[in-house]
C-alpha cells in the first residue's frame, strides 16, 4: 500500500512537471504572437518570469556557495603562507641579535687584546655551561692543540672571568670566578684606593642577588671607597698582577670600623659570555 502511494506521488510530480513546461511553452508561444491580446501576453510573461526566478534563484545560491568556498579556501592558504613569513622573520630576528651580540663581544676582546701586551692571546667561544653549574664551570672551543695551558687565567670583555683547570686536545674546562665551590683555588686580589694604598684580600664568594664579587680575608685597616679599582694581586697562585677585576661596589664594615667584605662589580658581564679569550704568559 506504502509503495503505491509512493509511486502516486512520483506520478503526480511529473505530471506536474509536463504540465509547467507545457504551459511555459505555450505562455512563450503566445506572448511571441502579434496577434494574441495583450492580457494573454502578460500572463505569458508572468509565468515565464516565475519559472526563471524558480531556476535562477537555486543556481545563483549554489554559484555564491561555490564562490564562498572558493574565497574560503584562498584565504586559509593565504593565512598559512603568513604563518609561515611570521615564523621566518622571528627566526631571522634571532639569528641578527645573536650575530649583535657576538659582534659587540668580539669588539670586546680586540679592545682587551690591545692591552695585553705581556701575553699570548687566545680566542675561544663558550660551547657548553650548565645551569646547574652555572656560577661554576663553562667549557671553551680551543685546547692544547691551540696552545692553552692549565691554570691560565681567562678574559673576557675587560675583566677576568676565570681560569682554565682542564685542558684537553680540543677544548678546556674554565673554573669562574664566581664559583660556589668551596674547594676552589680563589684569587687573590688587591684594591688601590686614592691614596695609592693596597689593601690584599682573596674572592671568596658572590653575591647572585646583586651579581657582585665579594672580597674577603681583609687584614688592612687602610680606607677604601665606592669605585676603587679591583685587580689580581699575583700572590698564592699562578695569576699574573694587574689582571682587571672590577670596581668597588660597597663595603661591609665589621668590628672597629674595619671592612670585612669588600663587593665588586664584576668588569666582565659573567651573565652573558660567549667570546672569551685565554690570556697565556710568554715564557
Amino acid at each position: 500500500m506504502q509503495k503505491f502511494f509512493s509511486n502516486r506521488r512520483l506520478i503526480i510530480i511529473l505530471i506536474a512537471i509536463i504540465v509547467s513546461f507545457s504551459l511555459i511553452s505555450f505562455s512563450v508561444s503566445v506572448r511571441n504572437k502579434k496577434s494574441t491580446p495583450p492580457l494573454i501576453q502578460e500572463f505569458g510573461n508572468d509565468v515565464v518570469g516565475l519559472f526563471d526566478r524558480a531556476v535562477s534563484y537555486p543556481a545563483n545560491g549554489l554559484k555564491s556557495s561555490v564562490v564562498g568556498i572558493s574565497d574560503l579556501l584562498n584565504t586559509y592558504q593565504e593565512n598559512q603562507k603568513l604563518k609561515k613569513q611570521v615564523d621566518k622573520l622571528a627566526q631571522v630576528q634571532v639569528e641578527s641579535d645573536t650575530v649583535k651580540n657576538e659582534n659587540k663581544q668580539l669588539k670586546k676582546e680586540l679592545k682587551l687584546n690591545s692591552t695585553l701586551t705581556d701575553y699570548t692571546s687566545i680566542n675561544a667561544s663558550v660551547l657548553t655551561r650548565l645551569p646547574s653549574g652555572w656560577l661554576n664551570q663553562l667549557v671553551i672551543s680551543k685546547g692544547s692543540a691551540s696552545g692553552v695551558k692549565k691554570n691560565a687565567p681567562v678574559m673576557a670583555g675587560s675583566g677576568l672571568i676565570g681560569r682554565v683547570i682542564e685542558v684537553n686536545k680540543t677544548n678546556s674546562k674554565v673554573e669562574l670566578i664566581s664559583t660556589t665551590n668551596d674547594s676552589a683555588n680563589r684569587f687573590a686580589v688587591q684594591v688601590t684606593n686614592s691614596d695609592g694604598d693596597i689593601v690584599n684580600g682573596l674572592i671568596t664568594g658572590y653575591d647572585k642577588t646583586d651579581n657582585l664579587l665579594i672580597m674577603g680575608q681583609i687584614t688592612s685597616k687602610k680606607p677604601l671607597k665606592k669605585g676603587d679599582a679591583v685587580v689580581t694581586s699575583g700572590l698564592g697562585g699562578t695569576t699574573p698582577k694587574g689582571l682587571n677585576i672590577g670596581d668597588v661596589a660597597k663595603i661591609e664594615k665589621g668590628d672597629y670600623g674595619l671592612a670585612s667584605k669588600i663587593y665588586i662589580k664584576p668588569a666582565a658581564d659573567l651573565s652573558d659570555l660567549t667570546v672569551v679569550t685565554i690570556a697565556q704568559t710568554l715564557n
